[in-house]
């Protein structure tokens, strides 16, 4: 849910870190110090590997995690959340960067800092409109079927650099395949299975160890979190030791030292036309999915996030990335969820992480040329796997079956249509589903339970019904989607009760009448009275009755009458 907007003053509002540094003590920062440091251990691994994901080189990745969090640590209203290179947005700048008018374009890395640029503009043009609600507008189960489609075409992506295999780029030739298995490098597959045995081991198994050892939480976490790291220190120890470059291991290759510098690279205004179809679809998700993490550890905490100052945060950070030459960022789960659990108390962790990241990026860079692909699809996968959630889907169906068959035809059209064509396919199912629901409205035919003022469904309970008086409950508003479902069903129900001189419409659900509606119920109106049927209202809500004395919808009701209580209207009606 969204929050009202704070009591602060504005400038604070705008500035969220002002707000929680007025109350900063030596504590925080000392939880927040842990939280950094292991949060940081994520930023190098996630980095490279979510650049090399989206095909580009790596330090956009390590670029894309300094400034960035920091930008968001100043304007962001999360406490915890973790902003930087993410998986599903590294796979939808794939998409982008891959499809065939924007490869005319030339140069990838040039198109990525516009594609950031551009999504930094939505945000915040979105933040100008106050669409901060714009996330209510994508159902979860859309969201779990994307999430789950791409993590699917990731993890495939991720196999020939595992395995040693060469990326497949003949579609779907069955020959192209037959010499993609009949060429893989052992050594790359011993290193990248052997990663993922380890990433394995220091998840669960370790961790259940370590708690029947009764090893501190925060303890554990630390431990737990190394595995990525370690595995980058073990696997490129390894190259670097049996000199595996001469075996034909792939690797990271050179990563330029120090700070990224400054530069206007996205103001390559050709560029835009092309790449704003898939920048609007970045910013969306990345906006949904950052907005849906921070809810949940806000949450846990009892804080507040204020959806559209997300929007300005996640805008200006994705400004920032593109002036210091990094790619699209968002929100991360993993890294947030380790940042949360460490103990971070505020955006300090971020800050701290970003730092450590900083003289990473200045002083070890050399060291990063020798990290194996294969250990860095290990962590991917690793990453990954969990996000595909198929159960999700059996679920959903089972509750709702619209619903679940938006989430169904989401995946399946993002693994065969595309990332975009996938999510668009789901809204647009959604939407559909919704106007359906809406058009069906549940209209309950109602009687009195014996010795009490309470009315209930016929089909449900046994109460009192009288032959001349129809009783009827409207479970939604009256729109011009639905007034002719109501009108069918009243006169499907007169056909089978022709006795009834009386019909009242019970209004408790009705929150609002649109023109259309009325103008269908004053024709309604007209038919019964022809019929010699009188139609009445009871329980209509204070909205509903102003706008119908702004007409003369009650004097054409007459004889009927608008009654308090649906009791009112039986006591002299039945």
């Amino acid at each position: 849910m969204s929050y009202p907007e704070s009591t602060e003053p504005s400038f604070y509002r705008f500035v969220p870190i002002l707000s929680w540094l007025r109350t900063y003590t030596r504590k925080d920062f000392g939880d927040d110090l842990f939280a950094g440091i292991i949060t940081a251990i994520l930023l190098v691994p996630q980095g490279i590997a979510y650049a090399l994901l989206a095909g580009l080189p790596p330090q956009l990745g390590l670029y894309a995690s300094i400034l960035p969090p920091i930008c968001y640590a100043i304007l962001g209203t999360s406490r915890t959340l973790s902003v930087g290179p993410v998986s599903i947005a590294a796979i939808m700048i794939a998409s982008a960067l891959n499809s065939p008018e924007i490869k005319l374009l030339g140069n990838s890395e040039e198109n990525a800092l516009v594609l950031s640029a551009m999504v930094g503009v939505i945000l915040l043009f979105m933040s100008i409109l106050r669409m901060g609600n714009l996330v209510n507008f994508i159902s979860h189960p859309v969201l779990t079927g994307f999430t789950s489609g791409a993590s699917i075409l990731i993890i495939f992506s991720q196999l020939p650099p595992l395995l040693g295999f060469k990326p497949v780029e003949c579609g779907i030739d069955r020959h192209c395949f037959s010499n993609l298995f009949n060429t893989p490098n052992t050594i790359t597959i011993a290193i990248g299975l052997s990663a993922l045995a380890l990433l394995i081991s220091f998840g669960k198994p370790l961790t259940v160890l370590l708690k029947k050892m009764r090893v501190p939480t925060q303890i554990i976490i630390a431990i737990s979190k190394c595995g990525p790291l370690l595995t980058i220190m073990l696997t490129t120890f390894i190259v670097t030791k049996w000199h595996l470059l001469d075996q034909q291991v792939a690797v990271v290759g050179a990563v330029p030292s120090g700070f990224p510098s400054l530069g206007l690279g996205f103001l390559s205004v050709e560029h835009w036309r092309p790449l704003l179809p898939y920048a609007a679809f970045i910013a969306l998700i990345a906006y949904v999915e950052s907005v849906a993490i921070a809810k949940v550890t806000a949450n846990l905490r009892n804080e507040k996030i204020s959806a559209n100052q997300e929007l300005i945060a996640l805008g200006a950070a994705n400004l920032v990335t593109s002036l210091s030459g990094g790619m699209a960022v968002a929100g991360g789960f993993s890294r947030t969820m380790v940042n949360y659990s460490a103990g971070a108390k505020t955006q300090m962790a971020t800050l701290i992480a970003a730092g450590l990241l900083g003289l990473a990026v200045i002083y070890f860079s050399p060291l990063f040329h020798n990290i194996p692909k294969a250990a860095l699809a290990a962590i991917i996968l690793v990453a990954i796997v969990p996000l595909v959630k198929i159960k999700s889907i059996i679920h959903t169906w089972r509750y709702d079956r619209g619903d679940g068959i938006a989430e169904l035809v989401t995946l399946i059209g993002v693994l065969t249509l595309g990332i975009e064509e996938g999510i668009t396919l789901g809204i647009i199912l959604t939407v559909v589903s919704h106007l359906r629901k809406t058009s069906h409205p549940h209209i309950a035919i109602v009687g009195r339970i014996p010795d009490t003022e309470h009315y209930r469904n016929v089909k449900r309970h046994q109460v009192e019904t009288w032959n001349h008086l129809l009783l009827l409950r409207v479970d939604e508003s009256i729109t011009f989607a639905n007034v002719n479902f109501i009108d069918d069903f009243i006169t499907t129900e007169l056909r089978k009760q022709p006795a009834i001189k009386q019909i009242v419409l019970i209004f408790t659900s009705v929150n609002d009448i649109d023109a259309t509606a009325l103008e269908a119920l004053e024709n309604l109106n007209h038919v019964l009275q022809n019929s010699n049927i009188t139609l009445n209202l009871a329980e209509a809500k204070g909205p509903v009755i102003d706008k119908l004395e702004k007409t003369d919808f009650f004097k054409q009701l007459k004889p009927g009458k608008l009654f308090f209580r649906t009791e009112d209207a039986v006591k002299e009606l039945a």
